[in-house]
């Protein structure tokens, strides 16, 4: 992607911009490197309260005020948190643009967390965990995460327990911004028919004038990983499982092609390997996918899938049968081909959301210091061959590695 714009302030803040002139809405958001895995035990969950409670009040502004600033506009105002990062981000008409960047600013870094509100809001997140627990499908995404990464910050959930939400206090969320926000080490990235020139002389208005927070804040990397089987019994109707373990970090040059070795097995495609095997051919299942989730320094790859009670031990059987199948036979030219063309068109679909482009360029600025252009990534994924995609496929896919979760019906 070589049309986009990158300004940094003298306090480290980068700026990211691409201008797109058919377009008449905006999106901006800061991006920070900041997420549940930089949290010390006893502050598990504290990054998402922190996004919940940025909403909740500014030295200048009450959450009614925050809530009212944009809605009013027909702008849409949203924030979310993973394992390693947090996002404050907004959509509108751009002729509104500056409206957003003012209020972004205000709630990413000037939030007073009122001591009323940490207390309205415990109350809804811990509302939002039973909403999850009640949801059998997300809660074991959740966790396998625990069952993966053990005890190490991975591994917990990014909600937190209820004993920590529980536990915190105002002072609890301005040392956990002291501790962990770094000026160098975030990005308002935005999307937007303005010309980056207006998008400059706002940063210089709103962006500059916050102070400089410099200085290294090391993330405490993974250790060993133990594969685990584990069943659960739950009240539920259905059975639901996951399978996985480890795989490339974001700096690995592996990772594309496992990206397109994910895709071909069980991503979003109807034609995915696993929903073929499992669906298709036997009905055994509604959902079966396979994800992977890169990190800084270590990587997720998982297989989820909901059944009944009786068809889990045949299911997971089919499963892996086609991972003995990649593991054991080649690529044909054309199926490589095929593989490669649809990865291809679906992220060149992905880049068409300018909200999304939005976030990944400043994705793609922390994790990578660069933006990856999608030619780039394009070049890459034509010159994966079968034998890599093979190799690829002993290192992540054997049984003897990968960790099996069940949740079954009592």
């Amino acid at each position: 992607m070589s049309d986009y714009d990158l300004y940094e302030l003298p306090n480290g803040i980068r700026v990211l911009h691409k201008t797109v002139p058919h377009t008449k809405v905006a999106h901006c958001g800061f991006l920070l490197d900041i997420g549940s895995r930089d949290e010390k035990p006893a502050q598990q969950g504290l990054a998402h309260f922190w996004e919940h409670m940025a909403f909740k009040g500014t030295e200048k502004r009450k959450s009614f005020h925050i809530l009212n600033r944009l809605e009013t506009v027909g702008g849409e105002l949203n924030a979310y948190t993973t394992k390693e990062k947090i996002c404050f981000y907004a959509s509108l008409l751009s002729t509104h643009f500056e409206r957003a960047m003012e209020l972004l600013t205000d709630l990413t870094f000037h939030s007073v967390f009122p001591e009323k509100e940490i207390e309205k809001e415990r109350g809804v997140i811990l509302e939002e965990m039973s909403m999850y627990q009640d949801a059998p499908e997300d809660a074991i995404i959740d966790d396998f995460d625990a069952v993966v990464f053990g005890n190490h910050s991975l591994g917990h959930n990014i909600l937190g327990t209820r004993e920590s939400v529980s536990s915190f206090q105002q002072q609890d969320f301005f040392r956990f911004l002291g501790e962990n926000v770094r000026t160098d080490r975030l990005v308002f990235s935005t999307v937007s028919n303005l010309p980056f020139s207006e998008v400059k002389r706002l940063a210089n208005k709103y962006l500059a004038p916050l102070p400089a927070r410099l200085g290294a804040r090391p993330r405490l990397p993974f250790g060993a990983y133990n594969r685990v089987e584990r069943v659960e019994r739950k009240p539920i109707s259905q059975a639901h499982c996951l399978i996985g373990g480890l795989a490339y970090s974001l700096e690995d040059e592996r990772r594309i092609p496992f990206f397109l070795l994910n895709n071909l097995l069980g991503g979003p495609g109807m034609n995915s390997r696993l929903n073929l095997a499992v669906r298709e051919k036997y009905g055994l299942v509604y959902t079966i996918d396979s994800s992977y989730s890169p990190y800084t320094d270590t990587g997720l790859f998982g297989i989820y899938f909901g059944t009944e009670k009786k068809q889990v031990n045949r299911t997971i059987s089919l499963v892996q049968k086609e991972l003995k199948r990649l593991r054991e036979q080649s690529l044909g030219t054309a199926q490589l081909h095929t593989s490669k063309e649809q990865l291809m068109g679906q992220l060149a679909m992905a880049e068409e959301s300018n909200g999304g482009l939005m976030q990944l360029l400043g994705k793609s600025t922390l994790d990578l210091g660069r933006v990856e252009s999608i030619n780039e990534i394009f070049d890459r994924v034509r010159q994966i061959t079968a034998s890599e995609l093979l190799e690829l496929a002993n290192e992540v896919l054997c049984e003897d590695q990968l960790s099996i979760l069940q949740y079954v019906p009592e």
